[in-house]
C-alpha cells in the first residue's frame, strides 16, 4: 500500500507572518521535497512571488489567487491537488499557506473527498499568531469593537474577524507565535496565555523569531486532521447549521496601488502611516523600486508597523516600479492609489 503525501496546512491572520516562516522551510527542509501552494486575498501574488525567489524549482510553488481558499474549496483547490497527484513520487510533503482571511476548516473537510483521501493527510494544521498585533488589540480592533458596543446595548455579537480568528485557532495542531522579540518577557507571557485559553488542550505553543523555527518541529506531527473534525469548532458551520451564509470577507477589498510619483522608501511609509490612520486597514505588501538600486526591495506591513528588506535583483525582463497590495474594509472605492501618489508629490 502506497503511504499518503502529508500535507501541513499554515493559517493565521493577515501579516502574522506565514509567508516568512514557509520561506524558511524551503531554506533548510532537511532533503525534504516540498511544494507549495499559496492562496492570497487579490490578484497580486506577493507571496507566491516571495517564495519563488528562494526555491530551485518554480514549478512547486502553485498560487491561488482567487479570492479565500476556504470559499472555493472544489473549483480551485480540488483541480490543484489533483495535479500534484500526478507527480507524486517526487513530492514528500505539501505545504498550504491560506489566505490571512481563510477558515481552515472547511479545506480540512476537502481531505476527505474520494479523490483526496486515499492519497494525502493533514499531518498539521499550524496557526501563526503575531504576538504583538495580539498584543495590541491590531488583530481584532477591539477598540473599535468595544466602542460599537457602547453605542448600542443591543450590539452583542463578535465581528467576523473576531470569528475568523478564533476559527484559525481552534482548529489547530500547532500554535506557532511571531513578533516576540518585539514584546518583553511579561507582554509575551500574558499574550500566550490568552492563546491558551483559546485553543484545545492538547495544542502546544512555540515561537518563532523572524519566521525561524525547526523544520522537525513543523513537519511530521501526524495529526491525521482529516479524522478529528468534530473537536474543532467552526462558527461557520453554526452560520450554516442557522441558515446564514458565510460571509467573513464580504466588506473587505484587495486594492492594487501603483506608485508613479518620486518617492523613497522613507517617504513611502511615512505617507502610508497617514493613510492607515484614515481607513481601516489590516495589511500592505508590496514592492518598492529604489532609485539607483540594483535590487528590489520587499515592503511588509501591519498595522503602522512596517518592514522592508532587498531580496533580489531586478531582472532585465520586467519592469522596475513600486506596486502594493491594500487589504482592508471597503476600500475598492476609496481611489487609494490617487490619493498616495498626491500626497507623495
Amino acid at each position: 500500500m502506497t503511504s499518503k503525501i502529508p500535507v501541513t496546512i499554515i493559517t493565521g491572520f493577515l501579516g502574522s507572518g506565514k509567508t516568512t516562516i514557509i520561506r524558511n522551510l524551503l531554506e533548510n527542509n532537511n532533503g525534504k521535497r516540498l511544494a507549495v501552494i499559496v492562496n492570497e486575498f487579490g490578484e497580486m501574488g506577493i507571496d507566491g512571488e516571495l517564495l519563488k525567489s528562494c526555491c530551485t524549482n518554480e514549478e512547486d510553488i502553485m498560487e491561488l489567487s482567487n479570492g479565500c481558499v476556504c470559499c472555493t474549496v472544489q473549483d480551485e483547490f480540488l483541480p490543484i491537488m489533483l495535479q500534484l497527484m500526478e507527480r507524486k513520487d517526487t513530492i514528500d510533503h505539501i505545504i498550504i499557506e491560506t489566505s490571512g482571511l481563510a477558515l481552515p476548516k472547511p479545506l480540512l473537510h476537502a481531505f476527505n473527498w474520494p479523490e483526496l483521501k486515499p492519497q494525502i493527510t493533514v499531518d498539521a494544521v499550524i496557526t501563526v499568531v503575531d504576538a504583538v498585533g495580539q498584543a495590541t488589540g491590531e488583530i481584532c480592533d477591539r477598540a473599535r469593537v468595544e466602542a460599537q458596543r457602547q453605542a448600542d446595548e443591543s450590539l452583542d455579537h463578535e465581528t467576523p474577524i473576531e470569528e475568523l480568528f478564533e476559527d484559525q485557532l481552534s482548529c489547530a495542531d500547532l500554535i506557532v507565535m511571531t513578533k516576540k522579540d518585539l514584546l518583553d518577557p511579561t507582554q509575551f507571557e500574558e499574550v500566550q496565555a490568552i492563546i491558551a485559553d483559546k485553543i484545545r488542550s492538547n495544542v502546544k505553543i512555540v515561537s518563532a523569531n523572524k519566521g525561524t523555527i525547526a523544520a522537525d518541529i513543523l513537519l511530521g506531527i501526524g495529526a491525521q486532521a482529516e479524522n478529528d473534525l468534530a473537536s474543532r469548532h467552526s462558527h461557520h458551520e453554526e452560520d450554516h447549521a442557522n441558515g446564514h451564509e458565510h460571509e467573513h470577507d464580504d466588506h473587505i477589498d484587495s486594492v492594487v496601488v501603483e506608485i508613479t510619483a518620486v518617492h523613497t522608501p522613507e517617504t513611502l511609509v511615512a505617507t502610508l502611516k497617514q493613510i492607515i490612520e484614515e481607513h481601516e486597514i489590516y495589511r500592505i505588501k508590496g514592492f518598492i523600486n529604489v532609485p539607483e538600486k540594483a535590487m528590489r526591495m520587499v515592503l511588509q506591513g501591519v498595522s503602522t508597523r512596517f518592514e522592508s528588506y532587498f531580496d533580489r535583483k531586478w531582472k532585465d525582463n520586467e519592469t522596475r516600479k513600486t506596486s502594493l497590495v491594500i487589504i482592508g474594509d471597503e476600500l475598492e472605492h476609496k481611489n487609494l492609489q490617487q490619493i498616495i501618489n498626491e500626497r507623495l508629490n
